[in-house]
């Protein structure tokens, strides 16, 4: 003990401890790999001997007792290629120096529930598993490129700055997680790039500073209902489920990929969700792939966010669910939404669309039946209101004349049949045009009939001078008067033709003012 506190190394230490001994208080990194990539994977079969080998324990004495630096030197542990055996465990201690392990091998697991760390970064190690359950940092926690064999655990961890995953694979522990970050938060951002899950990644109530990015990354749970599950999930920016490049060395971080280089997709194996969500700038699901069965979802049950770039690719099995969803701006493509019954939008809104590349609004209208099996008319009325808020007032009528088509498929027989007259006379009153075609044929038609067959007065001499077009126009429109209807004798094929002139006056006059309070009503 007394070699521990005065710096010197104790006796007790292999070469290769004492040499990290050394460079803990030296601040160095103390580098225990050959040079061939193939004897230095941590993550191969090559057997590593005794002369890379390093006890847990002394990882540990140093980390919590902290021999003194030597002088002008600041003490930090910077190990690589080593196999450290023993367990790690440093559950509630507080870590001051910075700990940085490289390509390692880690015998057991790693047990860092509760303590305190100013940064820690485990690069390209394999670990069987890593329970951090409530770990303090105040800067980085970076875990890339390792491999950890039966999930890491972070639930409750608060993570200073950025949270490094990329390029990690992770495979599911006992109960099928493979991370379990239910309440984590990160300071900055969350990046799991190239990230590979085998089994649930939970996030349930996380909150993350920045952005969270899972471009590339394959997230599977071939076993469980949910692959990604993250209800009440905080990003104060952006969450990316989008392509990444994979390049040799690694970039991510959302660069952009060099020329010709190749790109992975985001692809999910299993449910996502992300119910209740909230996210300040957008959620980004560009060329996002979701495997589904036919019992799991794409959740995204009332989340809120300035803007949605639905542009995934199609969904074959599953449903995608945007019930009660509240969105700013609807980036989408035709293709990338579901067919009917794999749909779910109700209580869903928007602001704005913008569609990418072709969408004509028979699609959209489409995309609005499919929503649902049953007649809502919420999402007719939601898209009409877009449109005519963006100046198409054209395309809002034919949204709402689609509503009442759909709304009459609903109805009983009879009522079914005055819908379809109202369809046919004036389009459910969206066609004014149609209501004045009607009356001038029939006015024409008329005129024409009553000319041919002349009636004769009621009443000699009390009578005004026959006009048959004035006749058949005062028969026509229920509210005029024009000084000829009641003065003639309407006798066989007159009677009939008179009384049904009077029937059609009726019903389009009675459309057309249905027709034109539906429009001040909703204009």
């Amino acid at each position: 003990m007394d070699e521990e506190l005065s710096g010197e190394p104790p006796e007790w230490l292999s070469p290769a401890e004492a040499g990290l001994w050394q460079a803990f208080r030296n601040g160095s990194m103390f580098d225990l790999r050959t040079g061939d990539p193939v004897r230095d994977d941590p993550h191969g079969t090559e057997p590593w001997g005794h002369d890379r080998e390093v006890r847990a324990r002394v990882v540990c004495v140093l980390l919590l007792s902290c021999p003194p630096p030597l002088r002008g030197r600041v003490s930090s542990l910077k190990l690589a290629g080593a196999r450290v055996t023993g367990l790690l465990d440093l559950a509630g201690g507080t870590v001051a120096p910075y700990v940085e392990l490289v390509g390692c091998r880690f015998e057991q697991e790693v047990l860092l529930p509760e303590a305190r760390f100013t940064t820690l970064r485990l690069v390209d190690c394999a670990l069987p598993r890593l329970e951090a359950a409530r770990l303090r940092t105040e800067g980085d926690f970076h875990l890339p490129r390792c491999q950890v064999a039966h999930g890491v655990r972070l639930t409750d961890a608060h993570i200073g700055t950025d949270l490094l995953l990329n390029q990690a694979v992770l495979r599911a522990d006992r109960r099928g997680s493979c991370l379990l970050g239910d309440g984590l938060n990160v300071g900055q951002d969350l990046q799991a790039e190239l990230l590979e899950a085998e089994g649930e990644v939970s996030l349930r109530g996380a909150q993350i500073g920045v952005s969270l990015s899972l471009r590339g990354a394959r997230l599977s749970h071939p076993y469980g209902r949910r692959a990604l599950n993250a209800p009440q999930l905080t990003v104060e920016r952006t969450l990316y489920l989008t392509p990444a490049a994979v390049l040799d060395p690694p970039v991510t971080g959302g660069s952009t990929p060099a020329r010709g280089a190749r790109v992975r997709g985001f692809e999910c194996r299993g449910g996502v969700r992300l119910d209740d969500g909230r996210f300040g700038d957008a959620v980004d699901l560009e060329q996002a792939e979701f495997v589904l069965d036919n019992d799991q979802e794409v959740s995204l049950r009332r989340i809120q966010v300035p803007e949605l770039r639905f542009l995934a690719r199609r969904v074959e099995r599953g449903r995608v669910v945007l019930s009660g969803a509240r969105v700013g701006t609807l980036v989408d493509r035709a293709a990338s939404w579901p067919r009917a019954g794999l749909l779910a939008m109700g209580g869903f809104s928007y602001e704005n669309l913008v569609p990418v590349g072709a969408f004509p609004l028979s699609a959209r209208l489409a995309w609005v039946a499919a929503a649902d099996p049953e007649y809502r008319p919420e999402g007719y009325e939601r898209l009409a209101a877009v449109l005519r808020a963006g100046g198409e007032d054209p395309e809002a009528r034919q949204v709402l004349l689609a509503k009442e088509r759909a709304r009459r498929a609903t109805l009983p027989p009879a009522v079914r049949l005055w819908g379809y007259v109202q369809d046919v006379t004036v389009a459910y009153g969206y066609r004014p045009g149609r209501a004045a075609l009607w009356m001038g044929v029939l006015w024409a038609a008329s005129s024409l009939f009553f000319s041919w067959e002349p009636p004769s007065p009621l009443r000699a001499g009390e009578h005004p001078q026959w006009n048959p077009a004035l006749f058949a126009l005062d028969l026509l429109v229920p509210v005029m008067d024009l000084g000829q209807e009641g003065f003639w004798r309407m006798q066989g094929a007159a009677q009939w033709a008179a009384a049904g002139l009077v029937a059609l006056g009726w019903m389009l006059a009675t459309t057309v003012a249905a027709g034109a309070t539906r429009a001040l009503r909703k204009g």
